[in-house]
């Protein structure tokens, strides 16, 4: 399948932020204030889907009003991006109902994390377009402690140049959003190497938990030539995340995979280094690919973004630890 990569976004385009999983009601009005005026200093004119402050016993909406949502967004010729208001657990509902011949004739950066991983990775399966594990809306709420995260947005949805991914010097895991002035930032030791070798491919994944619900599907992408990125929250123990890998290693286009990038663990979580080392070390199927951890993405902040279906190498080394966004 033809690889399909949206159009940029620069200042002045529209951005339309739905709900394709959790609902907008369970964001405070402090984020939406701070989310609505970093997006307008970018230039941004900020729009919402008509159902996204809807919520019912599952603090989500109807498949209905998120599938029409999803599908104004992509049809408005006006949306240049579409944008998540955050996770939950339900967006792969939505796969059997999506007009996917609508997305691929109407292509946009579609932007979001954790439960967006379907939607992302079942996006690059049925259309080939590009899209990106980035932060939600929710995320642009932050008051303090933004900063990487923005320049990494900027340089992988608002510029087509190659950009070489570095560890932040510092990182959180604070309720940030029940206290915006009570923060916790803690120093990045850098990643951690597992595996030497060097790779490159498709980079693809997200929220590995998320990821497994497209098992035995149409909507999960070809793994072949691939560079797998994963993570996972603070429910995920370390015998968890081996059974969610050992799962990804059963398929059988696993063999196809070229490397894997972990993001950071949540402290809650308590996989630490020398766990998550135990887990990889003991996969012979691993034994042959480069595999680092410790990245910023996931569920603790700051976080990058990369594109699902872009072209990334991977250096491994002693010394030498290199991510490399070739093509997003």
């Amino acid at each position: 399948m033809e690889k399909i990569y949206p159009d940029k976004l620069k200042a002045g385009d529209e951005i339309r932020v739905i709900a394709p999983s959790s609902s907008m009601s369970i964001i405070a009005d402090g984020p939406r204030r701070i989310g609505d005026e970093r997006l307008m200093e970018l230039g941004f004119k900020v729009t919402f889907g008509r159902h996204v402050d809807e919520s019912d016993d599952f603090e989500s909406s109807s498949i209905a009003s998120r599938v029409e949502d999803i599908h104004e967004a992509f049809r408005d010729p006006n949306v240049r991006g579409v944008m998540a208001v955050i996770g939950g657990f339900n967006s792969n509902q939505l796969l059997r109902y999506l007009d996917w011949e609508l997305i691929k004739n109407n292509p946009k950066a579609l932007c979001g994390y954790s439960d967006i991983t379907v939607l992302n990775n079942a996006l690059y399966a049925k259309t080939g377009l590009v899209s990106y594990s980035a932060p939600a809306y929710s995320s642009f709420g932050q008051a303090l402690g933004f900063e990487y995260t923005l320049e990494y947005f900027k340089k992988c949805l608002m510029s087509d140049k190659p950009f070489m991914i570095a560890p932040s010097d510092k990182w959180s895991d604070d309720a940030w959003y029940k206290d915006q002035q009570k923060r916790e930032f803690i120093d990045n030791p850098g990643w951690l190497l597992i595996n030497e070798g060097e790779a490159i491919g498709t980079s693809l994944g997200g929220n590995i938990c998320t990821l497994n619900l497209l098992q035995g599907t149409e909507y999960l992408p070809d793994l072949t030539d691939s560079i797998l990125f994963l993570e996972d929250d603070e429910e995920t123990k370390a015998v968890n995340f081996d059974r969610d890998l050992q799962s990804l290693i059963h398929l059988p286009g696993f063999a196809g995979v070229k490397g894997i990038v972990i993001g950071r663990f949540q402290k809650a979580s308590q996989v630490t280094d020398s766990l998550l080392t135990q887990i990889i070390k003991s996969k012979k199927e691993l034994e042959h690919l480069p595999v680092i951890a410790g990245v910023d993405f996931g569920h603790t902040d700051p976080k990058i973004s990369f594109p699902v279906g872009g072209e990334v190498k991977l250096v491994a080394r002693p010394g030498q630890m290199n991510i490399d966004i070739i093509r997003h």
